[in-house]
């Protein structure tokens, strides 16, 4: 197997490069203004660990797979083109209203304790872009009011006059009857064909998301077209950089599905937090292989902290309504948390409680941390890290990027040590404390949140900085076992290359499988069937325009359902795709009220008020060669061994403890599975830092995976 997959952070390019059993990874800058440049100075890296030219790799490789936060910034940015919109008359004012609350959506939990001051996000298509046209089919997707197609021009042509660079269709009930999105896109090409000069990108909303809820499906067709362009070329670009280096096959895209695809069948917005999603699901394939039970997987990067979880079987938590930025929209994403904490997390005075705020705002890759030397001037996480003698000024980032401890101890000093009238050890001590602090908070909130208890979790610590602040996070949540995974600082990049290319279809619908009122059981079998198989066609047929045999394809089917008029609904997972008889429907509900018990309590079903489903889903897929792990479960005490001799000895300081520690030093290369070092101790290696801090075990195991064990009595 020949791999490359790529994932770019906020801060840090990740390259993770498969060679023939050989497993290479490589971090450069995020060059935000040309993403290509970075990756190949990542890649470049590997090959000189390879011994060979770009262009001998990129001929020779089998793909390329890329997650990218792009569509992210570009939304925060707020950089995108001016959006025209086609509504059906009467509901111009849907996406504008957002429900009357959409003001509140992305808001952190101290913005929502105080919505009477929270301001509503900067729309994305202002509301004299937003124009109705004549007709309407009802909830069935029944006519009741034919398409008004001179209207439709009339219309088309008004918001061009205006200045629209893309067109934005979304009309009621049009996921049960796309009929008439389908003739207003025939109309617009046919009055700006897409041979002219003029041509404009349509969006229908059916083809983005297939679920009811006229407002989400609205922002969620809205947000696609505001990233469609700088995806479209920026992604275009890294392929003609591949291109210009002798990479012949299609690009691969990760989607937040927790698949990926080839550029010409992706969305924009699918593209969104892929990045994050690449590591949960290599979380999800290593807690499978080594028998790991629940897993929160987490990732700190230099810009953000993403927390994902996989209980045991490799279940993984979906959102199928999830605020992006501060738009409600309707795409099946992975479930993450971000918190704005990484190591480029700026510090801060706060002056409400005379203490120390970390974030949410993050100095990146460009200027950086105060320490990158590259023009910094505010005191981030990374300062404190150096300052308290964590990181080695001279071989950070693999000596590519030399550290300035003056100019940290400045940053620090000047913004801080005044108002808290400290030293900047104990500044730089209570940044340390704060970030931890955050994390552990965020990661608690999302557990408890799902009914989950932390200490029955194993945490995985991976990105750049996920082993460095791990036992801090760990410690604030009782956690006793931490596992720095194989390829930990570029774990999200190893799995952006175990995906499997897959697309996922879904049908809003109404559908009653038990009536309670007539105590009818569902009979209509055809109508269940052809709808999981258009749904099947669909996903095949992308598959099968990537070039993927159709006997490779596979599909799964999932089912959102509810008892009665419930607010809340639950997915289920159906083995069986068709439907024949009385039976096979009872099967559907026997797997629906074990779901729903296993949530919600044995007991709590309540078939008395009807069975109905609302959604279909099927997800099309075709499995890939996959990177596999060893067993990496940490070697039983008894057979441990004691590490060598320590390369060096540094002084640390560490929260809780007074004074300067010495701390010995040794470096990751030398530690052998099975090995043993009780902390406080450093391992370092070229892409990332192993602190153990005191009270912590640093154990290690097969393929670079690093174990942190605490014993019960340091509690």
């Amino acid at each position: 197997m020949r791999r490359i997959s790529v994932d770019i952070g906020g801060t840090f390019t990740d390259c993770f490069v498969v060679w023939d059993g050989k497993y290479i990874e490589a971090k450069a800058l995020t060059t935000h203004h040309n993403l290509a440049l970075g990756f190949n100075e990542a890649l470049g890296k590997a090959n000189k660990v390879l011994d060979l030219e770009l262009e001998t790799i990129l001929s020779q490789v089998d793909s390329v797979r890329y997650a990218t936060t792009l569509g992210t910034n570009a939304l925060i940015e707020h950089k995108g083109p001016k959006i025209g919109m086609l509504v059906t008359a009467g509901f111009e004012a849907t996406v504008p209203l957002s429900r009357a609350r959409g003001y509140g959506e992305g808001l952190d939990d101290l913005g929502k304790q105080d919505m009477p001051n929270a301001t509503r996000p900067q729309p994305l298509v202002d509301a004299h872009m937003i124009y109705g046209v004549r007709e309407r089919l009802d909830f069935q997707g029944k006519l009741v009011m034919p398409l008004d197609e001179d209207n439709v021009r009339t219309q088309i042509r008004s918001l061009v006059d205006r200045g629209a660079q893309i067109i934005v269709v979304a009309l009621v009930n049009s996921v049960v009857n796309p009929a008439h999105e389908q003739r207003i896109e025939e109309i617009l090409f046919e009055e700006y064909p897409s041979h002219l000069l003029g041509a404009i990108p349509v969006i229908l909303s059916h083809q983005v998301a297939g679920r009811k809820g006229e407002y989400v499906r609205a922002t969620s067709a809205v947000v696609d077209g505001y990233l469609h362009s700088t995806m479209y070329h920026a992604l275009s670009a890294l392929e003609q950089n591949l291109r210009a280096h002798k990479y012949d096959k299609p690009m691969l895209v990760i989607h937040n599905s927790g698949g990926m695809a080839q550029l010409n069948s992706t969305d924009a917005l699918q593209t969104i937090h892929s990045g994050p999603v690449s590591g949960i699901a290599a979380s999800e394939h290593l807690a499978m292989q080594a028998g790991l039970g629940n897993v929160v997987a987490t990732d700190m990067g230099g810009t953000s902290y993403d927390i994902g979880i996989v209980v045991e079987g490799g279940v993984k938590h979906y959102d199928f309504n999830p605020v992006i930025d501060r738009w409600l929209v309707s795409v099946p994403m992975v479930h993450l948390v971000t918190l704005g904490a990484g190591g480029g997390s700026i510090a801060s005075y706060d002056r409400m409680y005379n203490t120390v705020k970390c974030g949410p705002q993050s100095a990146g890759s460009d200027p950086g941390p105060a320490c990158y030397d590259r023009g910094g001037m505010n005191p981030t996480v990374t300062d404190a890290d150096l300052l308290l003698g964590y990181l080695d000024a001279k071989n950070y980032a693999g000596g590519s990027i030399p550290l300035n401890a003056r100019r940290a101890t400045a940053a620090i000093e000047d913004t801080l040590c005044d108002d808290l009238d400290c030293s900047v050890v104990e500044a730089a001590l209570l940044i340390r404390e704060k970030v931890d602090d955050n994390m552990a908070n965020g990661l608690f909130t999302e557990l408890r949140a799902r009914g989950y208890d932390p200490k029955e979790f194993t945490m995985l610590a991976y990105g750049g900085n996920g082993p460095l602040h791990c036992c801090g996070i760990a410690r604030n949540l009782g956690i006793d076992k931490i596992l720095a995974p194989p390829l930990s600082s570029v774990f999200s990049a190893v799995g952006a290359g175990n995906m499997h290319q897959m697309h996922i279809h879904e049908q809003s619908l109404y559908m009653v499988l038990y009536d309670s009122n007539s105590r009818h059981i569902f009979d209509d079998y055809a109508r269940f069937n052809s709808i999981v198989a258009e749904l099947k066609e669909m996903g095949t047929q992308d598959l099968l325009r990537q070039g993927i045999p159709r006997d490779q394809i596979k599909h799964s089917l999932e089912l959102d359902m509810r008892y009665g008029n419930q607010l809340v609904q639950t997915t289920a997972v159906i083995p069986q795709h068709e439907v024949h008889g009385t039976a096979d429907v009872l099967a559907l509900i026997s797997q629906f009220s074990n779901d729903y018990g296993k949530r919600f309590g044995e007991g709590s079903q309540a078939p008395e008020a009807g069975i109905r489903i609302n959604t279909m889903r099927v997800a099309a897929f075709v499995e890939h060669e996959t990177v596999d792990f060893e067993d990496i479960r940490p070697v039983a005490a008894e057979l441990r061994t004691p590490p060598p001799k320590p390369e060096t000895m540094r002084k640390c300081h560490f929260v809780g403890h007074q004074g300067a520690v010495e701390t010995p030093v040794w470096n990751r290369a030398s530690i052998m599975p099975g090995m043993q070092i009780a902390g406080p101790a450093i391992v370092a290696s070229e892409v990332t830092t192993f602190l153990v801090d005191p009270g912590w075990t640093f154990v290690a195991a097969r393929q670079g995976a690093s174990w942190f064990l605490r014993a019960v009595a340091s509690h």
